[in-house]
């Protein structure tokens, strides 16, 4: 019987980033997937043609260019400049293995339109999302947020982050409803209106992150990987390998043993593993979650850069939920050829958001119709778990399920709290500071 620290079920990127923090920490760690390929439930498609068969859709025509050009992402999230999963990459120095490009701009839906997101000063003065003295007050806020250290009380200006809500942040502001729809989804990146009645300590931190990532480049605060993400997840599994760790995939998993309450195996194929930990994806252990919500994404094939985001070759587009009398934001992610994910000329448009009713795919025809025409399009609606417990006892760590934004910083928190459950420690990035850069292309 071989033995390990950890044993890890499923390649998604949460597991992949975890095996690779584990074994440079010096564990002996076993990963272990079902299927063929990396990736898990977030896996990226390529040839064009497995994509089409995946979803049961006739072969690709022609005029989709060549199959193995298409990389697509199953689900396509954005990385923003300086958060925190651009910290976990600089930290294992995993940027060796990816090259990015800055995403061309953010925009925000609003009474019909799509209108950017100002990513710099002058496009502040000329953008018709704000009035003139809404402009001027949403400044002083921003410079505020800029200034604001947890540490230091003298920069609260009588602000008291952890009892003020964020309503009565704008209050103090006197932002209108429109300005604080368009600083508290185009910017905090709050899905729902929950935030309001919260401690704006966090709303603070999201308008400085969001920020301080438009400061590392010039056109929006997001990058993104060429090639898409499955290359994450596989260069989380190289580090992983330089370190040791073991890699079986294309291997059922028969069994997880127990032992008064306490996991001490895997069994795969007749074989046994023995392990002290074991982390998941919850498709593994589907008796230790529970169905949350669920989560509708459509991915869209376009020949086409989408209407009124100034012929960009990549964007975000968000819709926020009182724009269309919803509780949740609905969210539009596209890339295209210029990222080596599309055959020239093409596009891949994805939009993603959490389902309320019976009929999610009504839902987000809004967000359907600023992306015509389509070409093909591949709908899945997929359920949201979370584990019913935090692991401790059982030593069985399951991930959350992937949620509808479409930027990484939700899921880093969920990949920082399994870290500090498994080992009891908090994930420490301070390394991060020593690797200024990771490879851009501004074009």
């Amino acid at each position: 019987m071989q033995e390990y620290d950890i044993i890890v079920l499923g390649t998604g990127l949460k597991e992949c980033i975890l095996t690779g923090l584990m074994s440079q920490s010096g564990k002996k760690v076993l990963h272990i997937d079902k299927n063929p390929y990396y990736g898990g439930e977030s896996a990226s498609i390529s040839p064009l043609e497995k994509l089409y068969k995946k979803f049961k859709v006739r072969c690709p025509s022609n005029s989709m260019g060549r199959g193995k050009e298409w990389n697509v992402d199953l689900i396509p999230k954005f990385f923003l400049a300086n958060g925190q999963l651009v910290k976990i990459l600089l930290h294992t120095e995993v940027t060796r293995y990816l090259d990015f490009r800055v995403v061309d701009g953010s925009y925000i839906y609003k009474a019909g339109k799509v209108h950017k997101v100002p990513a710099t000063e002058e496009e502040a003065q000329a953008s018709d999302l704000l009035g003139m003295f809404d402009k001027r007050r949403f400044k002083k806020l921003l410079l505020f947020a800029l200034n604001f250290d947890v540490k230091h009380p003298r920069t609260y200006q009588d602000v008291n982050p952890d009892k003020t809500t964020t309503r009565e942040l704008f209050t103090r502001f006197d932002l209108g409803q429109d300005v604080m729809e368009f600083t508290a989804h185009a910017i905090a990146l709050h899905s729902t209106e929950s935030y309001l009645d919260q401690p704006c300590v966090e709303t603070i931190r999201r308008i400085r992150l969001y920020s301080e990532s438009l400061g590392r480049h010039s056109t929006s605060p997001y990058i993104y990987p060429v090639y898409g993400l499955g290359e994450l997840p596989q260069g989380f599994a190289r580090l992983s390998a330089e370190y040791g760790g073991t890699f079986l995939l294309n291997r059922t998993v028969d069994e997880i043993v127990m032992e008064n309450g306490k996991v001490t195996a895997v069994k795969s194929e007749g074989k046994l593993f023995q392990c002290k930990q074991l982390i998941c994806d919850p498709i593994y252990v589907p008796n230790r979650v529970k169905k949350v919500g669920r989560v509708i994404r459509v991915i869209c094939l376009l020949n086409h850069p989408v209407k009124n985001t100034h012929e960009a070759k990549s964007c975000q587009i968000i819709i926020p939920q009182a724009q269309l009398n919803r509780k949740s934001d609905i969210f539009i992610s596209v890339v295209s050829y210029a990222y080596n994910v599309a055959s020239d000329g093409m596009y891949i448009a994805t939009v993603s958001t959490t389902v309320e009713t019976n009929n999610p795919e009504k839902e987000v025809q809004h967000a359907l119709e600023l992306l015509e025409p389509i070409m093909q399009k591949f709908v899945s609606v997929s359920n949201q778990f979370v584990p019913y417990e935090d692991g401790k006892k059982s030593q069985i760590f399951v991930s959350r399920s992937y949620d509808a934004t479409d930027h990484f910083e939700t899921e880093c928190e969920d990949i920082k709290d399994m870290y500090h459950r498994i080992t009891g420690a908090e994930l420490c990035l301070a390394a991060s500071e020593r690797h200024q850069s990771y490879n851009s292309d501004e074009d």
